[in-house]
């Protein structure tokens, strides 16, 4: 008798759904909830009573001989007719999915949906579901009295696997389950964790897993080392301002800071960033290792000087070990290697591009901004390793002079061959060539900079080179930028606009106080006797001067050249004059020079430009002071300051021509017996000025203008009509003396008064010496370079 299948509605669990009878065999279809079984999904069931077993199959009607994907029930006992029923939840129920997971741990994906068969077998009802989980599918089965139940899992005929479930009276198992997930590959079945393949040189593994096969390798920042091994092997760039750390990500520094790139156990990797040509760009200028307690710093720097703390390394091609740092250098630049606490980092500088890279056993990401250069900026800062401007971001005028779209153009040569031979991705370097470059001029290797750092790192991605790519960019040999020339703090070595050789330019912001004014140094340094002018070597080399060629208007006086600060001073003192014009202008004293360039008679033509800076100090004529004092003081010492002056006056009476018996107080002088004057000065300097006597003469009253008055020095020099006056040195020095036989005035003996009026004299060309005749008593015409601003009075009393 023909057995009937029910398509039900489940004795309520699918409330609301019209019941429908029909014969088997038949076919039903399960789009709303496809089953996979055993890594095949079907949409179809075909459910047969063939021979005394109940059959439901996944790819047509059951037929022992030909085999199918089969679940198959076993024969009914009892006489009669046997009805099964068959209903579909076509979405997930959480309280089922809760309880699935409970019991079947291999199951990890979520429920989607799940049928369920009715089956009236030996005058029982027994329930069997699958429950679809994605690729994965468990089979439950449900007894609710004492029982036996055995279904066999056939997979191309054959039994794969067989669940039986057993209650007994004491028993209350009411649920089976069973995981039926799997896949297959050529017609063969793998279980949940079955290997379908291996490769221990790639690290690459094939697993059935979630009920499909898994591909398995290295993560994205590993690298195999055979034998099933991933060990951590990633990559970082630093060029220009930019960052591309190991995810590919793209960051740029603007500020003037140092910053963490790599922190792994007991070392950091640090990069200073500091502008160059323009003040709104940064460009990593060094990289500094930190390792150690206490921490010993290796600085990598451009000009490709290695420095320990702070003293310099000679290095070559040759590893050298420094602290446990193997320290090399070639024409491309100085690699630093060290391993700690399994792990080897590698950190290649250029001058231009820094690229660190990290190896050792995969575990925590990495730390810095190599690990995550989208990190904020604010808190990575290490300003003890930077310049007091850390963190303050500078504006600056666009460059009309860029054409962003040849830029680009050139940045995407990275997407034609030969770099298309790397796997690695070239975007992160594009957008790095392509932000900078229509920003900042292609100059000092920059066209080149991206290109070759894309390159290097393709290396390092594979253990292999790029050929040709030089010849398609036009591209020079890999050399170190400016290697081997040590620029200043204030400088970076780029290519100068003018010639187009390299040297040590000035930084923007350092040079902008200078460029504002138009000047190329300091303002002079002026002191009493001396005068000082420092220019900045970098702006001369900006300009293209030639600073080796520069002199005063003395060719010999030369500057000298600071070797740390590359700052050229140029000087001159009063016994080294290196030509300098001394003149006088009423009050003040001016000396003058002039920074040039050396004139080569012997060349014909030149091809720099003529230089020429002049610079002058100025200072106020020292003024002598007026002192008066009576020959009981014998001498007195005064002294004297007067702008940048700072000197003293002695004036002393003597009784002999030697002048060592000074007129004391107790001294008994008689007329008509000869003093000698002595005015001395300390603290000028005698190859400037010279001190000139102008007048002297007596009067019978303290005041210098007093009616009677008698003269002893006129001009200069003696008054022609008393032979008794003599002067000496006048004008050729800081001192002079003159002579005369002591008077008193005709019917008054009362006190003489004895005043000098003195003045400074510049010096040149010995001018200063007032020019007398003896023979004739008179005073001839010179250049009277002594007269002006700044005369002196001198008066001492004689008590009678």
């Amino acid at each position: 008798m023909a057995r009937l299948l029910f398509y039900l509605s489940a004795l309520g669990l699918l409330a609301g759904a019209a019941a429908k009878v029909v014969v088997v065999p038949t076919e039903l279809s399960i789009s709303s909830c496809p089953i996979t079984y055993y890594g095949r999904t079907y949409e179809r069931v075909y459910v047969n009573f063939p021979t005394e077993n109940v059959v439901l199959c996944f790819d047509g009607f059951y037929n022992p001989d030909a085999g199918g994907d089969c679940i198959l029930a076993p024969p009914s006992k009892n006489s009669g007719s046997d009805y099964g029923g068959l209903g579909i939840i076509p979405s997930r129920v959480d309280w089922r999915e809760t309880r699935i997971h409970d019991n079947v741990p291999t199951i990890t994906s979520t429920m989607d949906c799940f049928i369920y068969f009715r089956l009236f077998l030996n005058n029982r009802y027994y329930f069997v579901s699958l429950y679809a989980f994605g690729k994965e599918t468990v089979v439950l089965t449900q007894l609710d009295y004492p029982d036996t139940l055995e279904l066999d899992m056939k997979v191309n005929g054959s039994t794969v696997d067989t669940l039986t479930h057993t209650r007994t009276a004491e028993d209350k198992l009411r649920f089976v389950y069973m995981d039926i997930s799997g896949c297959r590959h050529s017609g063969v079945l793998y279980r949940a964790g079955e290997v379908l393949s291996s490769d221990p040189e790639t690290c690459t593994t094939v697993t059935c897993d979630d009920g499909a096969f898994q591909r398995s390798t290295c993560g994205p920042l590993e690298r195999c080392q055979g034998n099933h091994t991933c060990m951590l092997d990633t990559t970082c760039t630093v060029t220009g301002p930019t960052i591309i750390d190991v995810h590919g990500q793209v960051n740029s520094v603007q500020d003037r800071c140092a910053y963490p790139l790599v922190s792994v156990p007991d070392l950091d990797v640090l990069a200073t960033f500091q502008e160059r040509r323009r003040t709104d760009v940064s460009f990593v200028d060094s990289v500094t290792l930190v390792l150690g307690d206490p921490a010993i710093h290796i600085h990598l720097e451009q000009d490709g000087r290695v420095r320990l703390n702070d003293s310099a390394l000679t290095l070559n091609s040759s590893a050298q070990l420094v602290h446990g740092v193997e320290l090399s250098k070639d024409q491309s630049g100085v690699t630093a290697k060290v391993s700690l606490s399994n792990y080897t980092t590698s950190v290649f500088f250029d001058g231009s591009t820094a690229q660190i890279r990290v190896e050792g056993a995969p575990g925590s990401p990495l730390q810095g901004l190599c690990g995550n250069s989208s990190v904020s900026l604010s808190g990575l800062s290490l300003s003890a390793y930077s310049s007091p401007s850390c963190e303050k971001q500078y504006p600056d005028t666009a460059d009309s002079t860029i054409n962003c779209n040849m830029t680009s153009e050139r940045c995407n040569l990275l997407k034609e061959a030969p770099f298309t031979t790397c796997t690695m991705d070239p975007e992160p370097y594009i957008t790095a060539c392509i932000d900078t470059l229509c920003t900042y001029p292609a100059l000092d290797g920059l066209n080149c900079q991206f290109l070759e750092a894309y390159a290097r790192a393709c290396s390092l991605y594979s253990d292999g080179t790029l050929e040709g790519w030089r010849s398609k960019a036009s591209c020079p040999a890999p050399e170190a930028f400016c290697q081997d020339r040590t620029c200043s703090a204030h400088e970076f070595c780029g290519e100068r606009t003018v010639g187009g050789e390299s040297g040590c330019l000035c930084r923007a912001i350092f040079a902008s106080k200078y460029r504002s004014t138009k000047s190329l140094g300091d303002p002079a340094v002026c002191s009493q006797n001396s005068a000082s002018l420092t220019l900045v070597g970098c702006l001369l080399v900006e300009k293209g001067i030639d600073f080796s060629a520069l002199h005063l208007n003395d060719p010999d006086c030369v500057g000298q050249m600071d070797e740390e600060t590359h700052m050229m001073t140029f000087s001159f003192d009063s016994i080294n004059s290196c030509g300098t014009v001394f003149t006088a202008n009423n009050s003040q004293i001016i000396y003058k020079n002039t920074i040039k360039t050396q004139n080569n008679s012997s060349n014909i033509i030149t091809r720099q430009d003529q230089f020429s800076i002049d610079f002058s100090c100025v200072h106020t004529q020292p003024d002598i002071k007026t002192m008066a004092f009576r020959i009981r003081d014998s001498s007195v010492i005064q002294q004297i300051t007067s702008g940048a002056w700072n000197y003293s006056l002695t004036m002393t009476a003597f009784t002999d021509a030697g002048r060592t018996q000074a007129v004391e107080s107790n001294t008994e002088v008689l007329l008509n017996q000869k003093i000698w004057v002595e005015l001395v000065t300390d603290g000028l300097d005698g190859n400037m000025v010279a001190v000139v006597t102008d007048s002297c003469w007596a009067t019978d009253q303290p005041s210098p203008t007093a009616t009677q008055k008698y003269d002893l020095i006129i001009k200069g020099c003696a008054n022609p009509a008393d032979q008794t006056v003599n002067v000496e040195g006048n004008g050729l020095g800081t001192s002079n003396y003159f002579s005369f036989d002591l008077f008193q005035f005709s019917g008054n003996s009362g006190d003489i008064y004895l005043h000098c009026n003195l003045q400074l004299c510049v010096k040149q060309e010995n001018n200063c010496a007032p020019v007398c005749n003896r023979a004739v008593r008179r005073r001839r015409s010179a250049r009277s370079g002594y007269e002006g601003e700044g005369a002196a009075l001198i008066s001492m009393a004689w008590t009678n």
